[in-house]
């Protein structure tokens, strides 16, 4: 172990920093804990945590050849991602005069296209690529790195916005538990719906 626990401690708050600027991933997690309870985010929450472990691997071991091929692979993802979101956020508004525990399970989808959703989600923001590859190097000597500081790092990346985005979730949870009426059922469905195009929207044209 080379690095210091100082130079963790301040990549830690960057990644915090990072997880409380808003962008598509908040929208995301904000939309589905509104339409399906705080429970429905965890899937979601653990694929964004999981793209937040590759972006450090790529930034740490990445030469020109992965960058690349990792590149057009972006292309790709980017596209399914947007189009699940936008299903998602379409469900939602075509049942959304449904009680929000029938319409969560429209946007749900199963943990595994949840999962899949957070994956992209946060593997195709621009935001998460510029703050990894252009700003890691900042904080750690790539050239000293062993792997039980890869470990570390990658353990951060992992932990900080996964519970960033629970406790977001759960504090949007309890505030959907207030929505009863049918008009604000109504309302709250097509916000949230609009809210999942909107990031299928920004992710595919980004």
């Amino acid at each position: 172990m080379t690095i210091e626990w100082m130079q963790l401690a301040l990549y830690m708050g960057a990644l915090f920093l990072l997880f409380a600027t808003p962008g598509p991933v908040w929208v995301a997690v904000i939309a589905r804990a509104v339409s399906g309870g705080a429970k429905s985010v965890v899937p979601l929450a653990l694929g964004v945590a999981v793209g937040d472990i590759l972006w450090p691997l790529i930034a740490v071991f990445g030469v020109s050849a992965i960058v690349a091929v990792w590149a057009d692979f972006l292309i790709y993802l980017r596209y399914v991602g947007a189009l699940i979101l936008i299903v998602m956020g379409l469900a939602l508004i075509r049942h959304a005069d449904k009680d929000l525990a029938e319409a969560s399970g429209l946007s749900k989808g199963g943990a595994w296209t949840s999962f899949t959703a957070g994956l992209l989600a946060v593997t195709a923001n621009p935001k998460a690529s510029l703050f990894y590859m252009a700003l890691l190097p900042t904080f750690f000597d790539f050239s000293r790195l062993t792997l039980i500081d890869v470990a570390l790092i990658c353990g951060a990346s992992f932990v900080v916005p996964l519970v960033g985005n629970l406790i977001l979730a759960l504090f949007v949870g309890r505030i959907r538990k207030m929505l009863k009426s049918a008009k604000a059922i109504r309302r709250t469905n097509i916000g949230a719906g609009l809210g999942l195009i909107g990031v299928g929207g920004i992710i595919a044209a980004t």
